[in-house]
């Protein structure tokens, strides 16, 4: 049960700190206006460290279904949806989060599991 929750657990910190870090480096603000390119980049920084968020909750867990790949999804998701709904500005980020994010997360712990079939 332990490995369980500290995937879950991991998993979102990869999330979240890649996701902190990539507009704190960048000095974009998360909820304002911006180029194209940099959302471009986003989606792309963002799947790659949500993919891997997925691939890691599966490696500390060591389940064989996708169960806690649906809860991460649905956690990063409703963060989303909560600074959805209380912040202003922009919403492009958290619409990303919800619409592109949580899924791919949940295509990283598949990705595991169909590479570790034995």
């Amino acid at each position: 049960m332990i490995r369980k929750i500290l995937g879950v657990f991991v998993g979102y910190v990869i999330f979240a700190a890649t996701s902190l870090a990539l507009f704190k480096l960048s000095g974009q603000d998360p909820h304002g206006q911006t180029t194209t390119s940099f959302k471009i980049l986003t989606v792309i920084y963002g799947a790659i460290f949500s993919f891997l968020s997925g691939l890691i909750l599966q490696l500390i867990s060591q389940t064989k279904n996708l169960n806690l790949n649906y809860v991460l999804a649905f956690i990063i998701a409703g963060f989303a949806t909560f600074s959805l709904l209380k912040s202003d500005g922009s919403y492009w980020t958290q619409l990303f989060a919800i619409f592109i994010f949580a899924p791919i997360s949940i295509l990283g712990g598949l990705f595991f599991n169909k590479r570790n079939i034995k």
